[in-house]
């Protein structure tokens, strides 16, 4: 018994089978990219007053991947605008906490002033220094509306370090880690406004 036309129609059948799942993810792919960017976006922006800015933050990346500071890197940042005009800057920066590298997100008014700070990546101790992924979280918010100046460079330590802030409870390390992360971004923007925002800080 000849099975020729058998395989034959198993392999169209086969061939059509996978052309047509290339082409269901083909046109499938530009939704899910576009759903994944609007993921990404909200994950990134609600550290944002939402009538803070009108403009695709994510669409206007800055070029500071790699930038090492003191205590922590720079990965990149967004320029937030309003009415055309630069209203704040968005920085990730990595720092390294107790158990591996901490990635935060740190959000800097045009003036100088943090507006927020969010942990995107982390892997520090649960119920300790894991408590730095709470969102929203309490310690966290403590920083917003301080800047490089107030409480001075001095000032952005713990307690114990002579400092001005205070740790989460049983993270020493994550919270030294965290707090010297943000200087460095509020340092960084301080001496390189012009270039963030186009124009001098605090004007």
């Amino acid at each position: 018994m000849n099975r020729a036309p058998g395989v034959v129609i198993l392999v169209l059948l086969t061939g059509l089978g996978i052309g047509a799942t290339y082409f269901v993810q083909h046109i499938s792919a530009p939704r899910i990219a576009a759903e994944q960017r609007l993921i990404d976006s909200r994950n990134l922006l609600d550290l944002l007053p939402p009538d803070s800015y009108d403009n695709q933050p994510l669409e206007q990346p800055l070029g500071l991947a790699g930038i090492v500071l003191p205590s922590s890197t720079l990965l990149g940042g967004y320029r937030v605008t309003k009415s055309g005009q630069p209203s704040a800057v968005l920085l990730r920066s990595q720092t390294l906490g107790y158990e591996g590298s901490i990635e935060l997100l740190i959000a800097i008014g045009a003036n100088g002033r943090l507006l927020g700070v969010k942990t995107l990546r982390q892997s520090e101790t649960p119920g300790l220094g894991g408590r730095i992924a709470d969102w929203p979280n309490a310690w966290l918010q403590v920083f917003a509306g301080k800047s490089r100046a107030e409480p001075g460079d001095a000032g952005w330590a713990l307690k114990k370090d002579q400092g001005a802030f205070d740790q989460i409870a049983g993270a020493t390390i994550t919270s030294r880690a965290v707090i010297h992360a943000i200087h460095d971004a509020l340092s960084y923007f301080d001496e390189h406004s012009q270039q963030l925002i186009g124009s001098s800080a605090h004007e």
